[in-house]
């Protein structure tokens, strides 16, 4: 319900929303009375997931995003931008993690072995060919893709339920020819929910899906012999990692290695198995959702003293359509972190001496006007602000 808070501010003026959820989420959905098309599916397999909203899509380009994810309002009209030109089937932005201040995710390349390459890319959107080995790997709580393409090529494979099942789509869409944008001004904030194969601290708790999506994806585009045996040992790596740090006990290792080899060896009858056919799709109406488009922006100071009357403010905002930024800064050392209130605006809190970033240094010194005027200016790139102190 976050996510689609979010999702309701959008500035683009023409967009319908699709929901693929289970029985429980769906019921949620239909008693906020939110204009979505509502999909029903209790299975985890986010393939066939997004492939059932595949089905309902009206529109030419289809975005993606997960629900435990929020998009900055400017988000969808910076990422479809790049589909006015005919020769860009997908797109990609950037994605902030869980403080909202440190970049999750920017931009690679994903190789046939299935193997990350990160590249700086320009601060501009940039547009790159690709080939069947190697393309712009694009992150699913943050793509987007020209419909009739994706559908030629069969949507996502279900053979993947939910590891490298956008990177498979890039290879195969990267076949056709066409291009991908690198859409930096694109932001989604990511919060990694907790899962059954992962705690919310992403420690994993079962890998047999990843070794499973390894197996089949090196069996389909990998190039090098040695590719699967170079994911397991990066995996094991990852592990002790963890486990050196404090998340993990010798036996948690050594139990999730066996889960690895367990999904390679199930991915052994399927080995073999060809992409998906063409998906073919009834049209259904486009059906927008309300109120969204172009609205005007504001930014509202505060401390700890008035905080319940700058929420009241910035909920008046919401109310009114507009865009609230509250930055809460408090006494102390506290780390930042800027996140979305599920009541609709954006809150950034922390201690006034405390850390934005975690390599940053504990104690930072900065007078509440250049604190102001920094938050001012990141703000200002994305969408217009009034600086109204209260």
């Amino acid at each position: 319900m976050r996510a689609l808070a979010g999702v309701a501010q959008m500035d683009h003026p023409a967009f319908e929303v699709i929901v693929v959820a289970d029985p429980q989420a769906a019921q949620a959905v239909r008693d906020s009375g939110i204009a979505v098309k509502l999909a029903e599916y209790d299975k985890p397999n986010i393939s066939t997931a997004r492939n059932i909203g595949l089905r309902l899509a009206a529109a030419p380009v289809v975005a993606f995003l997960d629900d435990d994810s929020v998009p900055e309002p400017t988000w969808l009209s910076r990422l479809c931008a790049p589909f006015s030109n005919p020769k860009v089937n997908a797109a990609g932005g950037f994605v902030l993690g869980r403080s909202g201040l440190q970049w999750q995710w920017r931009a690679a390349w994903i190789t046939g072995d299935g193997f990350d390459e990160p590249f700086d890319a320009p601060p501009e959107t940039s547009l790159h060919p690709g080939t069947p080995t190697r393309a712009i790997k694009t992150q699913g709580t943050n793509c987007a893709f020209r419909l009739a393409p994706l559908l030629a090529i069969g949507g996502f494979d279900p053979v993947y339920s939910f590891y490298l099942d956008e990177a498979d789509v890039n290879l195969r869409l990267a076949a056709l020819g066409g291009l991908t944008a690198v859409v930096p001004g694109a932001v989604v904030h990511h919060g990694f929910a907790a899962s059954a194969r992962r705690r919310a601290d992403r420690i994993p708790t079962d890998l047999t899906q990843i070794g499973h999506s390894l197996a089949l994806f090196i069996a389909r585009h990998g190039q090098s012999a040695d590719a699967l045996g170079r994911h397991i040992t990066e995996q094991r790596a990852r592990l002790l990692r963890h486990m050196i740090s404090g998340g993990l006990e010798p036996r948690d290792v050594r139990r999730l290695m066996r889960t690895v080899h367990d999904g390679i060896h199930d991915a052994n009858a399927l080995r073999h198995r060809l992409a998906p056919e063409p998906i073919t799709a009834t049209p259904t109406a486009f059906s927008p959702l309300p109120g969204t488009g172009p609205r005007k922006g504001r930014l509202v100071f505060g401390n700890l003293w008035n905080r319940a009357k700058l929420k009241a403010a910035a909920q008046d905002a919401v109310a009114r359509g507009e865009i609230a930024t509250l930055v809460l800064l408090a006494p102390g050392l506290r780390p930042h972190r800027h996140r979305f209130n599920p009541g609709g605006w954006w809150e950034q809190s922390g201690g006034r001496f405390g850390r934005s970033f975690r390599d940053g240094p504990r104690f930072v010194w900065k007078s509440a006007a250049t604190r102001r005027a920094k938050e001012s200016a990141r703000w200002s790139q994305f969408r217009p602000i009034s600086d109204e102190s209260l």
